[in-house]
């Protein structure tokens, strides 16, 4: 499976030659999982599936409680969608996508073609495996590769798409060099991120590290100081921190519909642990130990 004028397949060669924190990371998107439950995060969504009887091709909304792996959910992808002005038959890259909630959407949706690339092969694998029962392999494809080392031919694209990723990426400069070289003069680039709060350090274990460690967050100003020093400019910058707190006051107040009480839950793929990991950010957010960007910049 490749987009069209790409040449890309779900290869997960390029992870081989992973560093300790990339593993790290890696293992935590799914790894550490499969090895407790010696089962792989695409045979538990199926599973899953199985139990809620919808019969492929399956709506992307109906996934979005178990792929939409970010604070606010579908609705923070619809936003970020209309903040960047999509338009029909763009090609999109997602980096760090994740289990492709959001590019599924924009394949959907906008009729974008769509690559997404993740460091977890566990990720690629499961999202693989969703585009098939969502009837959009023929719009969407992923391969396993690092951020800071997209593959060549990874180029020309109209849009790059970030939600909920650089936390894990130390250098972020290298990771907004290769997002500003994957596109087009006049691409534009967003972003719905997690930053530093000014009150310490966030509470761990958090949905994106159950360490320290693993995490490398900047503060906003940091982030934008980064993002212009690299050649971006700035169309949209958003503090969609009180925005995050609403959303998990709505998830309280509805137990139904949180993410690990469904079938389609985020713990399939992270773990029966990943309520308190949310927990712990909803709690980091409310003591301003970390807060959410939403941006959208343009490569000029």
């Amino acid at each position: 499976m490749s987009i069209k004028g790409i040449g890309l397949g779900p290869s997960t060669a390029q992870c081989d030659s992973r560093g300790k924190v990339d593993e790290q990371v890696a293992d935590h998107y799914g790894g550490d999982l499969e090895r407790e439950s010696a089962a792989t995060p695409v045979q538990r969504i199926d599973a899953a599936l199985r139990e809620t009887g919808w019969k492929d091709p399956i709506p992307t909304a109906i996934l979005a409680t178990l792929d939409q792996f970010h604070v606010g959910g579908l609705q923070s992808t619809l936003e970020l969608a209309r903040m960047a002005q999509i338009r029909r038959g763009e090609r999109v890259i997602d980096i760090g996508s994740g289990l492709g909630g959001p590019s599924r959407y924009l394949a959907e949706a906008f009729e974008c073609q769509v690559l997404g690339i993740d460091l977890s092969p566990y990720f690629v694998a499961a999202s693989t495996y969703l585009a098939g029962r969502s009837g959009l392999k023929d719009k969407v494809s992923y391969v396993c590769a690092s951020a800071l080392d997209l593959p060549a031919s990874a180029v020309g694209f109209d849009l790059a798409w970030t939600q909920h990723v650089a936390m894990n990426i130390e250098d972020r400069a290298g990771l907004y060099r290769s997002v500003f070289n994957a596109l087009n003069p006049g691409g534009r680039f967003a972003i719905h991120d997690i930053v530093a709060g000014e009150q310490g350090s966030p509470h761990y274990p958090l949905p994106w590290a159950r360490w320290a460690s693993t995490s490398f967050l900047l503060s906003p100003a940091d982030m934008r100081s980064v993002l212009e020093r690299t050649g971006f400019k700035v169309v949209h910058w958003m503090d969609q921190t009180a925005a995050a707190l609403a959303w998990f006051q709505q998830q309280a107040a509805a137990p139904e519909a949180h993410s690990g009480s469904k079938p389609l839950g985020l713990s399939l793929a992270m773990g029966p642990d990943f309520p308190q990991l949310l927990s712990n950010l909803a709690r980091s957010l409310r003591e301003g130990r970390a807060g959410i960007v939403q941006a959208v910049l343009v490569r000029p």
